[in-house]
This record gives C-alpha cells, sequence and structure tokens, in this order.
C-alpha cells in the first residue's frame, strides 16, 4: 500500500468561488496535511492552477475576478506524472453551458490519464473529466442538483444520480459537498488501509465510512402549506406510520374518494399514496437508526414497515445499503436510560 503523489486541478483564472473552495478544502484537508504519524511517507500534494504564480505577470496577492485566488507555482502540466488526479470543481458557468471545459485542462487530464494516473472528481469535477473522454462507456455521478445536465451533455456516460461514489478501479467520482469527503476516505481506505482511513476520518471528525452505493438523499415529499385538503391528513399519516395505513384509510380521513385523494397527492408532491408512505417509513427508519439503538426489528414496527426482513428489503432498495451498514455511519446512539447500578462507560453508552 502506497500514499503516492496527489495532484489536484484548480481552474482560478475568473476566481474560485465559495462552493468551489469547499470541495477544494475536502482534498486539500485529506491529502495536503501531513499525516506521518498514521503512515510514513504521507501523499505529496501538488497544487496545479491555469495561472501559476507568476504566468499572468500580475501581483500574486491580486484577485482572479469575484472570488479567491490561490498562490501556487505548478500548472496544469504538472497534473502528469502524478499519481492520482483530482478535479474537486469547475466553475458554474462550465456547468451550465456559459463556458467551456478550457482545452488547457481537457489535454492535461487525457495525458495525466494516459501516463497511468488514478483520475477522480468530486462534485462538477465530473464534467471536466466526462469533456476529456474519461468517463464514456462508465458510471459516474456528481451533485444530483447537476446529474442530468452532465447525463445530457455526455450520452455516452452512464450517470448515476443516487449514489454517493463510483469506483471504477482507475476513475472515481463522487456527488458534492460531504460525499466529496467520503470518497477521499475512501481513496486513503484503498491506499493506506481501513485503520489509517478510519483514524484519520476520527481526527476530521466525520463518519469512518459510508459505502457508494449509498443514496444521496431519499425525498419524502409534503404537500404545499396551504393545501388544507391533503396536509392535515399527511400530516395525521406521518405520526401513525406504525399503523397498517391504505389509500383508502388516508382518502376516507381527506373525505375524499381513493381516486380523487390518489389524482391530489400526485399533483401535489409527484407520486402516489403507496409510494409517499413508503418514503415517509423509510424516511422514520433512517431516523430510528440514526438516533436510537433499538433493535431491527423493532424499527420496522416502529416505521410501519412491518418485519425486519421487509425493512431491510425496502430499505436497501431504497438507500442502497443495508440497515446495520447505515447504522454503523453514526456514532452509537446513549441508552435512553442506564440500569440501575450499571457502572458509567458500561453496556448501552458509547465514550468518543
Amino acid at each position: 500500500m502506497s500514499a503516492g503523489t496527489v495532484a489536484v486541478a484548480v481552474l482560478q483564472d475568473a476566481g474560485i468561488s465559495p462552493w468551489e473552495m469547499y470541495e477544494l478544502s475536502i482534498a486539500l484537508a485529506v491529502f495536503g496535511i501531513p499525516h506521518e504519524d498514521l503512515a510514513d511517507p504521507w501523499y505529496r500534494l501538488r497544487l496545479c492552477t491555469d495561472e501559476p504564480r507568476g504566468a499572468s505577470g500580475r501581483d500574486s496577492g491580486e484577485p482572479y475576478g469575484p472570488g479567491f485566488s490561490l498562490r501556487t507555482a505548478h500548472g496544469l502540466d504538472a497534473l502528469v506524472g502524478a499519481d492520482t488526479v483530482i478535479v474537486p470543481s469547475v466553475p458554474e458557468e462550465c456547468v451550465d453551458g456559459g463556458r467551456e471545459i478550457p482545452a488547457a485542462l481537457v489535454e492535461a487530464l487525457r495525458e495525466a490519464a494516459a501516463s497511468g494516473s488514478r483520475m477522480v472528481s468530486l462534485c462538477t469535477g465530473a464534467f471536466a473529466l466526462a469533456e476529456a473522454g474519461l468517463l464514456d462507456g462508465r458510471r459516474a455521478t456528481a451533485h444530483w442538483q447537476h446529474t442530468a445536465e452532465l447525463a445530457a451533455r455526455h450520452p455516452s456516460v452512464t450517470v448515476d444520480d443516487s449514489v454517493l461514489y463510483t469506483d471504477d478501479g482507475s476513475v472515481l467520482t463522487s456527488a458534492g459537498a460531504t460525499a466529496a469527503l467520503d470518497l477521499c476516505l475512501h481513496l486513503v481506505r484503498r491506499d493506506l488501509g481501513a485503520h489509517v482511513a478510519n483514524q484519520l476520518a476520527r481526527r476530521l471528525v466525520v463518519h469512518a465510512h459510508r459505502a457508494g452505493g449509498q443514496a444521496q438523499f431519499i425525498e419524502a415529499p409534503l404537500p404545499p402549506a396551504g393545501d388544507e385538503g391533503l396536509g392535515p391528513v399527511l400530516q395525521w399519516a406521518v405520526e401513525h406510520l406504525a399503523e397498517p395505513l391504505t389509500v383508502n384509510d388516508l382518502a376516507r380521513r381527506a373525505r375524499m374518494s381513493p381516486r380523487t385523494f390518489h389524482r391530489r397527492l400526485l399533483e401535489a408532491t409527484g407520486t402516489t399514496p403507496m409510494r409517499w408512505l413508503l418514503q415517509q417509513r423509510i424516511a422514520r427508519a433512517q431516523m430510528l437508526l440514526e438516533s436510537t439503538d433499538l433493535p431491527v426489528e423493532r424499527i420496522g414496527e416502529r416505521s410501519g414497515l412491518g418485519t425486519a426482513a421487509n425493512l431491510r428489503r425496502h430499505f436497501t432498495r431504497a438507500v442502497g445499503v443495508s440497515p446495520t451498514a447505515y447504522r454503523r455511519s453514526f456514532p452509537t446512539p446513549q441508552a435512553p436510560a442506564a440500569k440501575a447500578g450499571a457502572p458509567a462507560g458500561g453496556a448501552g453508552t458509547a465514550v468518543r
């Protein structure tokens, strides 16, 4: 197992926005801060930009446009030869179609991939990898707000808008925000082992591991405010998820025919009554897995999903991981109350 050189590609000719800084900072925090006590040697970071220090003739402290700017001696040509190349993001105007991905970045990415570099994108960085042809025939992801545009612009890419990250061996992509951190820790786990990745996650005060197949989010829509016909009955349903609810039950409570209730809910939330109930129950199961130490059998009952087997089936299909794997992403919850005479820090108490 080896760390190697990580080259991070940044476009800064128009300034770096706060959102771009977020993904960039994640890569720098994981690979740019030495942790020789965890693994020696640690990664060697190479920050590469389209306008390295001195290249533009401007003072190095002068900002590039309205955003932030960086001071680094490496141009995009320094991506070639790195063990891992990361594109944290591209400017928003490259995503909405107002600007093309710069040819210099596209060519540098192609050359780096041809030289054997592992290619990685975080969030909108997938647009750069796709433009370079590195995602053709591969499964990839990005922030769910941008996946439709990515798929439309690059039909040869299999875009999955539901997962946190994808790992195709030499090419990896992640969704946005904290999913970028999940992928970076996944890379550390691949390179240096689970123990090092877990220790680093502890230092960063984040979950040690979230599987890439876990869903980016589970949508559990509610009707718009002011919809007096549906709001009260759906709120009542959320409070009674453990009960065996049917469409007829909800329609009767809303004082509508089942057909009218089905049509009204579909118009308001974009989903059918039974699908809506399932989404609410999955969301309730997620909450219970995150915040309690209840066994899956009890969570199945409280969420209205029934047996543990039924919970596992529906939860895994919707979230992408099993209830047990999902729970491992969260700190062990504090037991509601210690048994009389139990020592402090005993069973049911987590110290972190």
